[in-house]
């Protein structure tokens, strides 16, 4: 043992952490996406392949050897969608992304919120991170609009084809909207909470997303992350935690704010 780790050499420990890195980072693009489910479909079929092989089922050894044979290429087709959003992903670097640019979509997404929250017009606005939001994307009608206060706003009236679903903000870009969204299914949230709360309670539960929900009933505004619901939040409270979820230290300035505001 100690003679194998004496002839460890700087290189493969590096070699480890990159692997290590690049698994964790699939495992956060498939997080709560169908690939999961596809890739326990395609794990039960290798491991039924090798007990075949034991049990000298050979019509069904041979007929899984001949799928599992091709077993790259049908990965890259049933994933090409999550392979290129991948590589998208992994070609960016941490400053390619403009933090003014994303101060200004959540300027424009907390005077929304607000806005609706006087008028009590009910909303559920939910902001990407890290894990991909695909498969709530394909649930509601695609956008790819600029972000403004005013678009959000108006997806959310009353008679609005799409306001009873949620909003969803990928990439500063307003990606969909109509967008149905998984419940909660966590037996000690409040019987208060509505089916609202619930959805946004259930996609962070699932994903690192944030959402905003803006209550009809109350007109209160709150934010979930991470499967727990803040409830209540003033504009300041909201535009606080927003900066220090999304935004890079040197950007947290409430000068910013304000000159963003007085545009």
């Amino acid at each position: 043992m100690l003679t194998n780790l004496t002839s460890l050499r700087w290189q493969d420990v590096l070699d480890i952490l990159i692997v290590a890195y690049l698994i964790y980072r699939i495992m956060l693009l498939i997080r709560g996406t169908r690939a999961v489910q596809m890739l326990v479909g395609i794990a039960v079929l290798i491991v039924i392949y090798f007990a075949a092989r034991e049990l000298e089922f050979l019509t069904l050894y041979w007929l899984l050897g001949s799928f599992l044979s091709s077993l790259f290429l049908i990965i890259i087709i049933i994933f090409q969608r999550d392979i290129r959003r991948a590589l998208t992903q992994f070609g960016r670097t941490p400053f390619s992304k403009s933090s003014e640019e994303t101060l200004h979509v959540l300027g424009e997404t907390v005077k929304a919120a607000y806005a609706l929250s006087r008028d009590r017009i009910g909303a559920l606005i939910v902001i990407e991170r890290r894990t991909g939001l695909k498969d709530f994307l394909e649930s509601g009608q695609s956008l790819n609009a600029e972000v403004s206060h005013q678009l959000l706003y108006s997806l959310f009236l009353h008679n609005s084809p799409l306001h009873d679903g949620a909003v969803i903000i990928v990439d500063d870009k307003i990606a969909a909207a109509g967008c149905f969204l998984p419940l909660t299914k966590n037996p000690y949230i409040s019987k208060h909470l509505g089916t609202r709360h619930r959805a946004a309670i259930g996609v962070t539960e699932e994903t690192d997303a944030v959402v905003i929900v803006v209550s009809e009933e109350t007109g209160r505004v709150s934010l979930a992350q991470h499967g727990a619901l803040t409830l209540d939040l003033d504009e300041q409270a909201l535009r606080s935690r927003l900066d220090n979820i999304f935004l890079p230290k040197e950007y947290i300035s409430p000068k910013l704010w304000k000159n963003w505001l007085n545009k």
